[in-house]
C-alpha cells in the first residue's frame, strides 16, 4: 500500500514512469494507478534506460527495488541516482529486502552504495521482514514528506498504525541498527551457501544478499525439489510462473540471522540427498 500510495502521488497523466522489469508487483500497481506512462526498462540495464529517459519530455519518475525479491539482486543504485540528475528524474527505491540487513547499520541498500537523500529522493520501506512487526513507511526531506501526508491516497484513508506496533517497531528498529554481530554471522551463512551449494553443481543466481534462488528451469522440477525437502523437514517456497518467466523456476532460499549454522548443515545435507533422489543434472 504504501507503494502504491507515493507512486500513485508522485505521477499522474502526461507524466512518465520508469520501472525496472522485475519490480515488485506493489510497485507495478503503483504504476497503473497513477494513469502515468509507463516504460519499463530490461531488468538492472541502465544504457537503455539513459535512452529511455533522453527520449522523454516531462516529469519523470524512475522506479526500483533496492534488493529484488525473486533474484536477490542489487539494483545499480549509484549509476541510476547519476541517470536521475543527469536526466532531471525523480528516483523512488523500495528497499523492502535492504533494510536491516545491509549497509551501516542495517541502514539498506543506500548506505551499502554510499548514498544520500541527495541521491535518492524518496525511499520506501516495510516494518516486516528485517523489523519484525507491520506497516511500512517512506522517507525524504520534510517538504517530500509534508507533501505525501497531502496525496499519498492510501495513507489518508486509512486507520492510523496501533500504538503498540509503533512501539515495537521504534524498539526493533534500535535493535536491528546495534546488531551489527548478527549481520556477519548473516554474511557468514550466505557465503557459506552459496560455495558449498555451488560445489553440489546447483545454478545459484548473483546474489549477495538474503535472498539465495536456486535456478532449477522447469516448474515440475522446481516443486520437486521444494517436495523432497519439506520431507526431510525444511521448508523452501518453489517459485514458479508466472511470479517468474517461462523456465526459471526456481527455489528461493531466504537465510536469516537467526538461522544457526547447524540449521546450514541440515540445508546443505538435504539438498545434496534431494538432489541424487530427484535426479538433477549438473548446472
Amino acid at each position: 500500500m504504501a507503494n502504491m500510495g507515493v507512486i500513485s502521488a508522485l505521477a499522474g497523466r502526461g507524466d512518465t514512469i520508469f520501472s525496472d522489469r522485475l519490480n515488485h508487483a506493489s510497485i507495478i500497481d503503483g504504476c497503473l494507478l497513477s494513469r502515468a506512462r509507463i516504460r519499463r526498462y530490461p531488468h538492472g540495464d541502465t544504457e537503455a534506460l539513459a535512452e529511455q529517459l533522453a527520449g522523454t519530455e516531462g516529469h519523470k519518475v524512475v522506479v526500483t527495488d533496492g534488493v529484488f525479491s525473486m533474484d536477490g539482486d542489487l539494483a545499480p543504485l549509484a549509476e541510476l541516482a547519476r541517470l536521475c540528475r543527469t536526466h532531471d528524474a525523480l528516483l523512488v527505491v523500495d528497499d523492502a529486502h535492504g533494510f536491516g540487513v545491509l549497509g551501516d547499520g542495517g541502514r539498506g541498500s543506500l548506505s551499502a552504495c554510499g548514498l544520500g537523500q541527495e541521491d535518492v529522493p524518496v525511499v520506501i520501506g516495510t516494518l516486516g521482514k528485517a523489523f519484525g512487526t507491520s506497516g511500512a513507511f517512506v522517507a525524504g526531506s520534510s517538504l517530500m514528506m509534508d507533501y505525501l501526508v497531502q496525496k499519498a491516497r492510501t495513507y489518508i484513508y486509512t486507520t492510523s498504525m496501533p500504538p503498540a506496533i509503533a512501539a515495537a517497531s521504534t524498539a526493533s528498529i534500535r535493535m536491528a541498527m546495534a546488531a551489527d554481530d548478527r549481520r556477519a554471522h548473516l554474511r557468514n551463512l550466505i557465503d557459506r551457501f552459496r560455495r558449498e551449494a555451488q560445489a553440489m553443481g546447483y545454478a545459484l543466481m548473483p546474489s549477495d544478499t538474503p535472498i539465495q534462488p536456486i535456478l532449477i528451469g522447469g516448474a515440475a522440477e522446481a516443486m520437486a525439489l521444494s517436495r523432497g525437502l519439506e520431507g526431510h523437514g525444511i521448508w523452501v517456497t518453489a517459485i514458479r510462473p508466472p511470479t517468474v518467466p517461462q523456465g526459471e523456476s526456481r527455489l528461493r532460499v531466504t537465510l536469516s540471522a537467526a538461522h544457526t549454522e547447524a540449521h546450514l548443515d541440515r540445508l546443505l545435507q538435504a539438498l545434496a540427498v534431494c538432489r541424487q533422489e530427484i535426479g538433477l543434472t549438473a548446472a
